[in-house]
């Protein structure tokens, strides 16, 4: 797999990004962890979603939201920052990937849930470790959005239990990683493992 660097426009920002191209339509945006914690595109979980995505013949987009990296701008507090994931959803569409999986780890959970009441350009979602016990989360609209929701059985951020209410109400399949917390060191193989089995159904 070879990542091409890129750059795209979000209001009137330039965003980084990697991008990684292969054959046909289906492609995923891939978003990561809390700019203010240190979360960057370069995030371990983060690079297992590239690797389980692409292993799959997804393109994959990875970015960093403004204000991180080389990307222009300052933390936006969650505004701009659906911004510039919804940015990221067009850059990919203009490279001709009709099929686009929204693909948010932690913050960037966060943030894809915040898009789904207003746009419907994408084939599917998947969440991993949305941190419900640590943001406050909007889940109106998002019923029947949501294919998949992956976290660690010991996530500080996640628990189980609040995630298991969730899930019937939103209807989706959440899937557990043994003996991961949020930040799935050492763990990134068994998540790839959920990714992939999922996205082979």
């Amino acid at each position: 797999m070879i990542e091409q660097p890129l750059y795209f426009k979000s209001d009137a920002l330039q965003i980084e990004g990697l991008y990684a191209p292969t054959a046909g339509e289906r492609g995923a945006v891939i978003s990561h962890p809390h700019p203010q914690m240190g979360g960057s595109m370069q995030n371990n979980v983060v690079e297992a979603l590239v690797s389980a995505f692409y292993q799959n013949n997804f393109s994959t987009l990875r970015f960093n939201f403004r204000g991180v990296g080389r990307s222009e701008g300052i933390y936006d507090e969650g505004r701009g920052e659906q911004e510039d994931l919804i940015a990221a959803m067009s850059c990919l569409a203009g490279k001709g990937k009709k099929k686009v999986v929204l693909a948010g780890y932690s913050f960037g959970a966060w943030i894809t849930v915040k898009i789904l009441k207003r746009f419907e350009d994408f084939s599917d979602v998947i969440l991993v470790s949305p941190p419900v016990d640590f943001l406050n989360f909007d889940w109106s609209g998002s019923e029947d959005k949501i294919g998949l929701i992956v976290c660690g059985d010991r996530d500080q951020f996640c628990s189980p239990e609040s995630l298991k209410t969730l899930v019937e109400k939103i209807h989706c399949r959440l899937e557990m990683v043994r003996g991961a917390d949020h930040f799935y060191f050492m763990k990134e193989n068994g998540m790839i493992d959920v990714i992939d089995a999922y996205l082979k159904i």
